[in-house]
């Protein structure tokens, strides 16, 4: 039998009868003659609800305890859903993380995979068992513990099962009907695509695009998993929501198709430290000890600086990160400095920030993308403080009043609204 890998997130599964309608969308596929394995998350607000209750009940928490009471969310959703599908006289059975068992690290709140055998589910399969619905973001560890994988781990479960399983396709359910070139409530002319490359949908979701997991994304490009976003909410065809594929599957790509952005980010300045080998590596070596997810990094021309507290060159640096990690950032470089690692005259925070990306495959081949994003910028007046490039993204970091217009000028420019 051909099968496919099902996710539902958190508001596809929040109460009674939003299950009951996941389940209709599972009944689907099984009259089309599909095995199913569903990933189910917690049902909408549960897992923030089940954290709040370890943080009030201990302050420094055992991980372990954390891993268990917060994984429990996933399991009461996957035995109501499974429980749902019987009454539909489906054969379904519910699975948690260790019955798969879903092998992962030892790494409580942070769990990676393993392995995911797939042994008790092919029995069951050949037993005549139709649908797996198995509890996402869960595992278990080489100590037999139960884990979890970090905040939207299911997504990564659900690519992991497809990876595992040689699935058709995932499929991942959710209150949006599919990828848009922007976010709609910001750019009202956003279009929805209808295939996206993984490399373009992995650039688009670590520079603040909420519709899929980053680690989802990685996962599924190493794989070669084909993944589509589809509403929860409307009827579903063959033409419904967007794939995410490999970029042979797409026939010709646009210069840029689609922009982020990120309103939590934070700007700090080093002013005046030594221009020496090494200097980059004393700086963010600690920043990397300290857990800050460095971004965008500057450095300054140098300049000669010949007075006694600056016998030799000096330059500035100059690196974003989230505006949620900047008192360890802070923290970080002052115990540097007080080590002897790195010498500076001001550390400047600026966390009024926001970051804007425009994303594409298409740049590789395009020119002039660079050109059309910081003219499109200077007619709204927008000021660039600082510009980060890859092969298929250029980023900058704007004053945060300006995100909203920079965005809606950014997706006039690249005429994103044609498709």
């Amino acid at each position: 039998m051909p099968l496919l890998v099902m996710k539902f997130g958190g508001t596809s599964v929040a109460d009674l009868d939003r299950i009951a309608n996941a389940a209709k969308k599972v009944q689907k596929e099984v009259d089309r003659g599909y095995d199913v394995i569903v990933i189910v998350s917690a049902m909408s607000g549960k897992t923030n609800e089940l954290v709040k209750w370890v943080s009030d009940t201990s302050t420094f928490y055992d991980a372990r305890e954390y891993d268990a009471v917060v994984a429990s969310g996933e399991n009461v959703t996957a035995g109501l859903l499974a429980l749902r599908l019987q009454e539909m006289d489906i054969p379904a059975r519910s699975w948690q993380g260790w019955q798969v068992p879903i092998l992962t690290t030892s790494q409580h709140g942070a769990a990676r995979f393993v392995d995911i055998p797939r042994d008790n589910i092919d029995q069951k399969f050949a037993e005549g068992m139709k649908v797996a619905v198995i509890a996402g973001f869960q595992g278990v560890s080489p100590e037999g513990r139960i884990t979890t994988l970090g905040r939207g781990g299911s997504d990564t479960t659900a690519v992991a099962f497809a990876a595992a399983f040689g699935a058709e396709r995932c499929d991942i359910y959710t209150d949006v009907d599919g990828v848009y070139t922007t976010d709609p409530r910001i750019a009202k002319k956003a279009r929805k695509l209808d295939k996206i490359s993984y490399e373009e949908m992995l650039e688009l979701a670590s520079l603040g695009a909420k519709v899929l997991q980053t680690r989802s994304v990685e996962l599924a490009m190493r794989y070669k998993v084909r993944l589509r976003v589809v509403s929860s909410f409307e009827e579903i065809d063959e033409t419904s929501g967007t794939l995410v594929c490999d970029e042979d599957e797409i026939m010709e790509s646009k210069a840029v198709a689609g922009i982020a952005y990120s309103r939590e980010e934070a700007k700090i300045t080093l002013f005046t430290i030594e221009d020496r080998p090494g200097i980059a590596a004393a700086i963010f070596g600690p920043l990397a000890d300290a857990g800050v997810n460095v971004d965008m990094i500057v450095q300054n021309i140098s300049e000669k600086d010949y007075d006694d507290d600056h016998p030799g060159a000096v330059t500035d640096m100059t690196f974003s990160c989230p505006i949620d990690q900047v008192a360890r950032a802070k923290k970080a470089m002052e115990d540097a400095r007080a080590q002897g690692l790195i010498n500076y005259d001001e550390l400047i925070i600026d966390d009024d920030v926001a970051k804007v990306s425009v994303v594409g495959i298409g740049m590789r081949s395009h020119a002039g993308v660079a050109a059309t994003m910081f003219k499109a910028l200077s007619r709204e007046n927008v000021n660039i403080k600082v510009i980060s490039t890859s092969e298929i993204k250029i980023s900058v970091l704007i004053d945060r009043k300006y995100m909203e217009l920079a965005v809606q000028a950014l997706h006039d420019a690249f005429e994103l609204e044609k498709a």
